[in-house]
């Protein structure tokens, strides 16, 4: 897991004063950076088993409210709980916010796969901070029904930073980026 991803979890916590856990989806099978370009069959085919296994978004929001499960009976004093997903992991978080839901909030971060029917299934306030890099109308699609379902919630588009950037693509080094990090 990036460095950065797990400083934000610090930072969030901190922030927040509150338990911030960041659970292992892919239980140490990570796409390798090799892996890209995908300009060869064995990198296509490494990718795609990859994104149908280890990072299949059914598979990992059964995981997610299973581990939330777990969490309620390891941490006990927690009372209230809430998903924040960075790229995937926000397609995930925001399909665990419908009916039934275990989370008073979700968000998620430079989203990956947006689309506007999953924010119309929303049952709990949700923040979107997107990057320049997400499809500005999937994003707009967002803040209408988030504006208007009467839930409550937050969207914005981070204008300068890119994909990733309070991720593993994170530039700590650069003011600007740092800036934009914390105040994500």
């Amino acid at each position: 897991m990036a460095i950065q991803t797990l400083q934000g979890a610090d930072l969030l916590a901190t922030r927040l004063n509150s338990l911030v856990l960041v659970p292992d989806f892919f239980e140490g099978n990570y796409a390798q950076p090799e892996w890209f370009p995908t300009d060869t069959e064995e990198k296509k085919n490494a990718i795609t088993s990859f994104v149908s296994n280890e990072a299949s978004i059914p598979r990992n929001v059964d995981t997610l409210l299973e581990i939330t499960k777990q969490y309620n009976t390891l941490f006990p004093s927690v009372s209230k709980w809430a998903a924040l997903g960075l790229c995937w992991g926000g397609k995930v978080a925001v399909l665990a916010s419908g009916p039934g839901t275990p989370f008073v909030a979700t968000g998620q971060v430079h989203p990956g796969r947006t689309d506007k029917t999953d924010a119309e299934k929303l049952t709990i306030p949700h923040i979107v901070l997107a990057s320049k890099d997400e499809p500005a109308g999937e994003i707009q699609g967002y803040a209408d029904v988030i504006s208007s379902n009467g839930i409550g919630g937050h969207v914005e588009t981070y204008s300068t930073m890119w994909h990733g950037w309070m991720g593993a693509r994170a530039n700590l080094d650069n003011e600007e980026s740092n800036a934009e990090y914390r105040r994500g």
